[in-house]
């Protein structure tokens, strides 16, 4: 085992050598692709992560997550093994995009509210991009066609859904039944019905949590920008990388055997630029699947943009890795539910591609005239920010509305008297 380490540090360290010797023989190229990087993080992740972070952290101090993890808890516990708070996590995640379902995991398992397999289960189906990045950067900013948008937004989150569902089966069987987190202090009687439940949840846990409100936002801030810093970090670091593989012409190996999977498996080849640069970046393989020939069909390009986007780049694996690095869970399970998610979100891309477009290129439950002819995108941080609340909140009354439906064709259990 140490000699395996020692392998692995010389290496690294060889690697990190090789990378300066690359950015001395190309300063210009690395200069701006890590001013690209830089832009990416200003103008996209920062104002769709950041708002969100904050208020996450505030919704966790006020004992929201607790509020909402109680009802959910019948819906999240069949469905996902994951407590309800994961509902929670999932639609934050959906409205902000990755790496905020870790971040907020990581404060889930900092507070016990989940365990080990829990947390890796719920970080597998909750890292997802955000819709504004899909409809705005994707589909009209690199496809200059908004009406592919619906399609990207569905297959993307239908298969996040399936990934959650068959990510149920990892790890073991817990033994007993699993308590809701509302039953943190045994101090007081906790009530039977569920919604007085829950207040009672989201009362104690901010009588645990014990901060005054400015204490709290001034910590929410603080550890928000620590994360948002790391993210713009590492998104400028993998641009770097992916720039100079480019110029040194590495990357042509790697361009090759992509096509001949693509090939065997029916595809165009020439979506390899898109497949390989989505490998390390999402947002340039997505370019990439946008810039492809227009002799291509326009379905496999889109489902080579949301093979990209679910499979997030290895620059949204790294943030992961560094934030669950404080944590007992384990990044194996997270890769194995990214491949999946890669692999399911494109087939619901070609089986949804009839249904939703027909035979052309505009949904066919739409209006041509209600589609707008766009063909820049410019981001707007309030169009960001108020495109995620509104996400957050359809997703959250639609999990309540689920758990409606799940009590009332609940089948009664009758006491034997």
């Amino acid at each position: 085992m140490a000699a395996s380490q020692r392998l692995t540090h010389v290496l690294v360290t060889l690697a990190l050598l090789i990378l300066c010797v690359l950015m001395v023989l190309y300063p210009a190229e690395t200069w701006h692709a890590g001013v690209r990087g830089l832009s990416i993080w200003w103008d996209v992740l920062f104002p769709s992560l950041f708002p969100f972070l904050v208020l996450s952290e505030l919704l966790l101090g006020f004992g929201i997550v607790h509020f909402l993890g109680t009802l959910l808890n019948p819906l999240m516990r069949p469905l996902f093994r994951v407590p309800g708070s994961g509902g929670f996590v999932f639609a934050v995640s959906c409205a902000s995009g990755y790496p905020t379902g870790a971040k907020l995991t990581a404060q889930l398992w900092e507070q016990k509210l989940v365990t080990r397999e829990e947390g890796e289960r719920l970080v597998a189906f909750t890292t997802s991009s955000d819709p504004i990045f899909m409809i705005g950067a994707v589909s009209v900013g690199f496809f200059h066609n908004v009406a592919i948008a619906p399609l990207l937004v569905a297959s993307h989150y239908a298969a996040a859904f399936l990934v959650g569902m068959l990510m149920r089966f990892h790890g073991g069987t817990a033994k007993g039944p699993q308590p809701d987190i509302s039953s943190a202090s045994p101090s007081e009687q906790i009530p039977r019905n569920r919604l007085v439940r829950a207040i009672y949840a989201m009362h104690e846990a901010r009588k645990a949590d014990g901060r005054v409100f400015g204490e709290l936002l001034r910590h929410a801030v603080s550890s928000s920008l620590r994360l948002i810093i790391i993210v713009g970090g590492l998104v400028v670091f993998f641009s770097v990388i992916m720039e100079l593989l480019v110029q040194t012409g590495w990357l042509g190996g790697l361009y090759g055997i992509t096509e001949q999977l693509l090939r065997y498996s029916g595809l165009p080849p020439s979506l390899s630029p898109s497949m390989v640069g989505g490998l390390f970046e999402v947002t340039l393989g997505a370019k990439e699947a946008g810039g492809v020939s227009t002799s291509i069909p326009l379905i496999y390009k889109v489902a080579a943009a949301a093979f990209v986007l679910s499979w997030g780049g290895l620059s949204v694996h790294a943030q992961i890795m560094s934030i669950l690095s404080n944590t007992p869970m384990r990044y194996g399970p997270f890769l194995f539910a990214r491949a999946i998610h890669a692999l399911i979100a494109p087939v619901l891309v070609l089986l949804l591609w009839t249904p939703m477009m027909g035979r052309s290129a505009s949904p066919v439950l739409m209006d041509n005239g209600f589609i707008p002819t766009l063909s820049t995108y410019a981001p707007d941080w309030g169009l960001i920010v108020l495109t995620g609340v509104i996400v957050f909140a359809s997703i959250i009354m639609l999990l309540l509305l689920l758990t409606i439906l799940s009590y009332i064709f609940k089948p009664r259990r009758h006491v034997k008297k």
